[in-house]
């Protein structure tokens, strides 16, 4: 310690020299006669900081690259080992055992053991471990117990090859690393906070690092990603190899049990169902979405279900649990890795080519072990059968001195071992003076020559798969997920996950009010206007009659300004709700009419609907969500060189533009008032809608299937593989089951025809029918436990071709059309046959001629953006005469 003081005082001198002189001023002020000390502890720190966060880093919080395995776990697996009989061991041994090896305490050895045993790879558990579905804790340790799994012990351990190190007390040996055979570190995954750095490695299928394994050693390409126990969905878009900076989503699985009833099954990773259960009640009682009760039924697999008031769309609940909920949540990996005594940050691509290298490199160490074990035994089988065969053994009988025996059997060999591999040592000679006369006596020497040749066909296999290693070791990874591969097949679901808007899933039970006259919006005016239910992270759209227009926030009281003529709430991208709007311009007196929508804009920032001049006025204005087009009765003030004074306006025949342009020119003259003589109809082109297979949702953006123009009366047929037929809107927020088999735009006069086996009558039936009541879902197969859904087609005239399962029978086509007449949903149908139906193939259907529709001119949504894009801002009429009585349309 003073030679650490020496050297700090050596290289801060003018520290030294303020530090003398505060020490004198201090001894001159005491009265006593003791001395202070000051003891620096800057490079105490300095150093002992260091050490401590080395020591966490290697010793306790990451994992080593070679065996995957942090020191108390490496511990542990050795404990299990020494101790390992066939039987299980209370776990309460195990943990006081490898104190023996852990310089800490036995919570935290107990706590790791737990956590092995959860990922059910490397220990056979016995009693009650918890449950990592539900977060229930493991019973105490002394009365659970455990023992090393079958896998465990062919792939962790070999104590020839391993390398030791001696205890923190010095009183024993434990291994540096354990020759695990495998990606032991991908499979189970590591989570660790040390000092100035985290470790997070998400676990991976088990099958899949195998295939990975294989594919690297055969010089292919591959990409491994999570799995997780607790299965759930999981987007891996962003993964980035698992390195820092990337990203997964993961989610709950979600079904709708009955139209007031979701179920959650599954779980996203690192969560619990009490977590996720308080996530979901807390959202309720913020108001984000709307839930009437929550049921865990939770034992072996996950079941809560969420059961919904009436009213409450179970699709939006759904979207909404995603977005408000634990149901959806964020990991980002971070794999940090010890190699070489040192942490570093790799990929998880690059953790799986060094693993399935060291696994390489223990393997070709184990058959090196192998070859020289047996290469001793044929050595020394062929010694002894060399020293008995020609009775070298009676040379040593004259001999008094132990060195003369052991020169008599040397010189008597000599003759004989031409042949032997390697030199003859004195240990090889004293061994052979260790047989007993016993074995000489009886010794058989046809046994003897084909033990030495059983040898030799085993050394000859041992040299020929380190000739071929590579492809020993493909066998080896194959053996492996053969014996150990059943029932790991992967949980978790791989999908794209779609982008939720919150603000569309959001309940809104918060109450909108206005006071137009004011100019105040917010949720604490009761008293005045209401204008419709709200959330707190909605926006508010507001024009007023000086033609000005902003987007504010949901709050309990804002000035947005005097005169309102309409709020509602904002939709961000909707280019379906257009505004018709007439005014009048402030500086020329004009009177412009406009049609436009707005799908996006600032917050609290004013727009100007009109030219901007000074005593601008809307005269008329309406709000369309589906783009209808009214006919207005226009009037004029009274003036003696004006001909007509009222006219008929109607909206349809003028353009929808963007909300900045002038607009069309009404008239020049006073206008006196505007009344609405006809409701309009909508004047949008019915919107395409696509199913993203990948995702499992619908769309307007042109991903996946086109399924076809959907107006506001059209609907979706879905059938799925039990049986259930309905249709429903074609809303974007939809969630489809797994097990959907048809998806199409509904045409009611469209008919269906099905294949399906009648449990209880053991035979197949063919029916054609169609939907009799929109609304309702309906089962086409009857209850029965045998029952299912053969196949099913929506094709006008359907062909197919049945294959028997028995060989004598031949195939048949089916015409659906002339087999059976169309029947109600409920009919059996006909009776197709009782023989087992191997598959039915559907043929090319026959020519159906759909009759034509007549079309209605409409305008093109979807190509209106580009329009407005090469559309001038200054539009001008084309036909208006001077007196403004015509105008365009």
């Amino acid at each position: 310690m003073q030679e650490e003081n020496e050297n700090i005082e050596d290289q801060n001198p003018l520290e030294n020299e303020q530090n003398d002189e505060l020490d004198n001023e201090n001894l001159n002020e005491t009265d006593s006669a003791q001395e202070e000390t000051i003891t620096k502890v800057t490079g105490m720190y300095k150093e002992w900081f260091l050490d401590y966060a080395s020591y966490v880093i290697l010793e306790r919080a990451v994992p080593a690259i070679d065996d995957g395995l942090k020191p108390v776990q490496r511990r542990i697996m050795q404990s299990m080992k020494d101790l390992d009989d066939g039987r299980y061991n209370k776990v309460a041994n195990l943990v006081g055992h490898t104190m023996q090896y852990h310089p800490h305490g036995d919570a935290s050895i107990g706590d790791a053991l737990v956590q092995l045993g959860q990922k059910e790879l490397l220990i056979d558990m016995q009693g009650n471990w918890g449950n990592i579905l539900t977060g229930d804790r493991a019973a105490a340790s002394r009365y659970i117990e455990a023992r090393l799994s079958k896998f465990a012990l062919e792939v962790v351990f070999n104590p020839k090859i391993t390398k030791w190190q001696k205890t923190y007390d010095g009183r024993r040996k434990e291994p540096i690393d354990l020759p695990v055979k495998f990606p032991l570190l991908l499979a189970q995954g590591a989570e660790g906070i040390a000092v100035g750095l985290s470790t997070k490695i998400l676990p991976h299928n088990f099958n899949e690092l195998i295939d990975a394994s294989i594919k690297y050693l055969n010089g292919r390409g591959f990409k491994i990603y999570p799995d997780f126990l607790t299965s759930g969905i999981a987007d891996i878009s962003n993964y980035n190899d698992g390195k820092r900076g990337g990203k997964i989503r993961v989610r709950a699985k979600i079904s709708q049990l009955d139209k007031k009833t979701l179920v959650i099954t599954e779980l996203p990773f690192g969560n619990t169902t009490n977590i996720l259960i308080s996530s979901i009640l807390k959202a309720n009682d913020k108001g984000k979405i709307k839930i009437k009760k929550i049921e865990d039924n939770t034992a072996a697999t996950v079941e809560i279900l969420v059961h919904l008031p009436a009213g409450i769309s179970p699709d939006k609940t759904i979207d909404a649990l995603y977005s408000f909920t634990n149901c959806e949540t964020s990991i980002s990996p971070n794999a940090c890795i010890i190699e070489n005594n040192k942490p570093i940050f790799i990929g998880v691509t690059e953790m799986l080519k060094h693993t399935t290298d060291h696994t390489v490199d223990l393997i070709k160490q184990e058959l090196e072990i192998q070859l020289n074990e047996l290469q001793e035994k044929w050595h020394f089988a062929s010694l002894e059968r060399i020293f008995i065969e020609k009775r070298i053994y009676r040379d040593m009988e004259e001999e008094e001195t132990w060195e003369g025996v052991i020169k008599a059997i040397d010189k008597g060999l000599k003759p004989h071992i031409k042949h032997l591999k390697r030199t003859i040592t004195e240990e090889d000679i004293i061994r052979l003076t260790e047989i007993r006369i016993k074995k000489i006596s009886k010794f058989d020497i046809d046994k003897a020559k084909q033990y030495i040749e059983t040898l030799e066909n085993q050394i000859e296999v041992i040299k020929n798969h380190l000739a071929n290693l590579i492809t020993y070791v493909i066998n080896y990874f194959k053996n492996l997920k053969s014996k150990y591969g059943k029932g790991r097949e992967r949980k978790t679901e791989l999908r794209t996950f779609e982008d939720i808007i919150a603000t569309k899933v959001v309940i809104r039970n918060t109450k909108l009010y206005v006071n137009k006259k004011d100019g105040f919006v917010g949720t604490s005016l009761r008293k005045d206007e209401f204008v419709a239910n709200c959330s707190d992270i909605d926006a508010i759209i507001v024009f007023k009659s000086d033609g000005k227009m902003r987007l504010t926030k949901v709050d309990a009281k804002t000035f947005v300004g005097k005169d309102i003529i309409h709020i509602a709430i904002f939709k961000k991208g909707d280019k379906r709700t257009i505004y018709n709007l007439i005014y009048r311009d402030g500086k020329a007196g004009k009177t412009f009419m406009k049609r436009f929508f707005v799908s996006s804009v600032s917050r609290d920032k004013e727009y100007d609907l009109t030219m901007g001049n000074k005593g601008s006025k809307i005269l008329y204005f309406s709000s369309n969500p589906n783009g209808e087009a009214e006919i207005v009765t226009l009037y004029l003030r009274v003036l003696s060189n004006i001909k007509k004074l009222k006219w008929d306006i109607d909206f349809s025949e003028l353009a929808i533009k963007g909300r900045s342009s002038r607009g069309n020119t009404v008239t020049k003259f006073t206008v006196k008032k505007i009344e609405l003589k006809e409701k309009g109809k909508s004047t949008l082109r019915p919107r395409k809608i696509w199913f993203d297979e990948v995702v499992q949702r619908l769309n307007v953006d042109n991903r996946g299937d086109l399924l076809g123009e959907f107006t506001s009366e059209d609907r979706l047929l879905i059938i799925n593989q039990k049986g259930k037929v309905k249709t429903i809107a074609p809303k974007l927020t939809i969630h489809f089951d797994s097990d959907m088999i048809v998806l199409e735009k509904w045409i009611p006069n469209k008919p269906i025809s099905a294949i399906h086996f009648e449990g209880e009558k053991e035979r197949y039936f063919v029916k054609r029918f169609m939907i009799e009541n929109p609304s309702k879902e309906e089962i086409i197969i009857s209850d029965h436990a045998k029952s299912f859904l053969e196949i099913v087609t929506t094709d006008y005239r359907p062909m197919a071709e049945i294959v028997y399962s028995k060989r004598s029978l031949d195939n048949q086509n089916l015409n659906f059309e002339e087999f059976i007449a169309i029947k109600g949903i409920h009919a059996v149908g006909n009776q197709l046959t009782a023989e087992k139906i191997k598959q039915v193939n559907l043929l090319e259907p026959l020519t159906y001629e759909e009759p034509k529709v007549n079309e209605i001119e409409v305008t093109d949504q979807e190509t209106l953006s580009a329009k407005l894009e090469t559309k001038p801002k200054d539009d001008k009429p084309v036909n208006e005469e001077e007196d403004g009585q015509t105008f365009l349309f």
